[in-house]
């Protein structure tokens, strides 16, 4: 395999191609549409022939995430890809990832909902990945692509915080992602790391076998004692405290002069950055603000821009409005915040959010 390539390929394809090339140990995973590619191409690389990584079909998603349990609680870089049904199926064992703080990937391709819903690309799955989608409080490191070549960076970017804050991260991205074909460079290959490796790096929690010089390591996410447990949670939010202070990412297009901002991730972004290029045209001051990481969130950033003045602001989703929830909660009633979207798999044109735009601020 060559150090470094440029090919033409779908973001699914190009999630297994990174994963190989990050130095992934293992994928479990169960084929759903429109993320099957991510399986089949794994498949079709045999990487367990050329970097020794594992590929299994499981016999269900529920077995995928437990999976990823199993080879996370020994150091390991595992993963599983899903999309919006099937990341239903795996809530609980996200969870008990998070509880245990295992580090992990997990790859949301969204399709519409809610229910089997469509194959079509949705945004509805924004609550379930920042939110908690599984029960207790957790949050879960969310990177939103907007692009085939972030597909592949992300899971670079995403296995290295999963394991620098020892938690689940999520790659939310959505079946137009997923499907479109664009160039993209793939980074050089990486040796996996060796079982020696992991020991060291994960000394102090990994259950990969008891040294003399060192405790047992346990890994659970069960604690009876209700005094030991809220311990455990003050800590977990602790982390999370340092998640928001240290790792947010965004993009900005023409925000340092705009009167109104558009707030948009992964392929509504994509839309919206036209709708900036068609307001301009017409003389109006209007720019994109891009969350690439929806949690932590970039509160701070849209707080600066509602408190320098912005006159209102625009949340455009595939849904029926969740990510404007933040944006509210970011702007702290500085501004108006309205909501635009689409619904059951149907994309919004940048036309459509141009109108939407004038119609619920700049005419008001």
């Amino acid at each position: 395999m060559a150090d470094k390539e440029v090919k033409l390929m779908k973001g699914n394809e190009v999630i297994a191609h990174a994963a190989i090339r990050y130095g992934c140990d293992g994928y479990f995973g169960y084929p759903i549409t429109p993320q099957s590619e991510v399986m089949e191409t794994l498949m079709e690389l045999k990487p367990w022939e050329t970097t020794g990584m594992v590929v299994l079909q499981a016999e269900s998603e529920i077995s995928s995430v437990n999976m990823v349990y199993g080879g996370a609680s020994t150091g390991k870089r595992v993963m599983t890809s899903s999309s919006s049904p099937g990341i239903s199926l795996m809530a609980e064992g996200i969870s008990y990832l998070a509880g245990a703080e295992l580090p992990c990937l997990i790859v949301n391709c969204q399709r519409g909902g809610p229910g089997l819903g469509t194959i079509q690309p949705s945004q509805g799955d924004y609550f379930q990945a920042c939110k908690g989608g599984g029960h207790g409080d957790y949050k879960l490191i969310v990177f939103a692509p907007n692009s085939v070549q972030e597909m592949h960076d992300h899971v670079f970017e995403a296995f290295d915080l999963a394991f620098k804050y020892r938690n689940p991260a999520m790659i939310l991205a959505d079946g137009a992602i997923g499907q479109m074909m664009e160039k993209v460079v793939l980074a050089p290959q990486r040796p996996r790391k060796s079982d020696a490796e992991i020991a060291a790096e994960c000394r102090t929690w990994a259950a990969n076998g008891k040294p003399a010089d060192r405790e047992r390591n346990v890994v659970t996410s069960l604690e009876l004692q209700s005094e030991k447990m809220e311990i455990i949670n003050h800590r977990l939010q602790e982390k999370y405290r340092m998640m928001e202070e240290c790792e947010v990412r965004y993009e900005e297009i023409g925000c340092e002069d705009a009167d109104y901002v558009i707030v948009a991730f992964g392929s509504s972004a994509r839309i919206c950055s036209a709708t900036v290029e068609m307001a301009r045209a017409e003389g109006l001051k209007v720019g994109l603000l891009r969350p690439i990481t929806l949690y932590p969130f970039p509160t701070k950033r849209i707080a600066e821009l509602a408190a320098r003045g912005v006159r209102g602001f625009l949340s455009a989703e595939l849904n029926a409005g969740q990510m404007v929830e933040d944006v509210r909660l970011a702007v702290n009633g500085k501004a108006p915040v309205e909501h635009y979207g689409r619904q059951g798999g149907m994309l919004f044109a940048p036309d459509e959010v141009l109108a939407a735009l004038k119609d619920k601020l700049i005419k008001k």
